[in-house]
């Protein structure tokens, strides 16, 4: 039986369909709340903080590898379709021309992040804390590489090592934690059901 099958077993009757819509449900609702999450700024200098790597932490260790990778995947496309979804939209632009700004390395990061997340969540690593957080402590290293190099790329080395990194370390520490303990304390209500 799947994860999200056995989330609400009574309303999916073993049917693809309604398996299909459930799965649909939960990764619309992840794109959301990640949305929302991207909305929320923390003033802190030289950028802004936002709630972003908290969530998307935090859903794929619940949601797993699949539906996480659906969820974050989904919200890259309203993106990119203009849907003024990330941080800095609709102010700095928004679809593809804002895709491909100083964000863009991140952006291509959060898949990675979740991606790296969700396996580690299959394999029951959510249940301890240590486990789940050195699992996200390796995509935050990625994410951080990945973000920093776009703006090496558009903005040249010292401002892609000050701005793409510096900035993030604490404030990103500190929330790969909260989603560590978050997921491994009461994500056993969530992800017991899961599988």
């Amino acid at each position: 039986m799947n994860r999200t099958d056995a989330l609400f077993p009574s309303l999916l009757q073993n049917s693809r369909v309604n398996h299909a819509l459930w799965f649909a449900m939960l990764a619309v609702a992840g794109s959301i709340l990640i949305a929302i999450s991207a909305k929320i700024k923390v003033p802190m200098w030289p950028v802004d903080m936002s709630l972003q790597t908290l969530a998307i932490f935090t859903i794929a260790a619940v949601f797993g590898f699949k539906l996480g990778l659906a969820t974050i995947l989904l919200y890259l496309a309203e993106g990119a379709v203009g849907f003024p979804v990330f941080q800095g939209t609709p102010e700095r632009g928004i679809g593809l021309a804002y895709m491909v700004g100083p964000t863009g390395g991140y952006l291509v990061g959060f898949v990675v992040m979740t991606a790296i997340t969700g396996w580690a969540a299959d394999r029951g690593w959510w249940r301890n804390p240590l486990k789940i957080g050195a699992a996200m402590l390796v995509a935050e290293v990625i994410l951080l590489t990945l973000g920093a190099l776009w703006l090496m790329y558009l903005f040249g080395m010292s401002q892609g090592i000050e701005y793409g990194i510096g900035p993030f370390i604490v404030p990103d520490l500190l929330k790969l934690a909260i989603a560590a303990g978050f997921v491994s304390v009461l994500g056993n209500t969530v992800r017991s059901r899961l599988g």
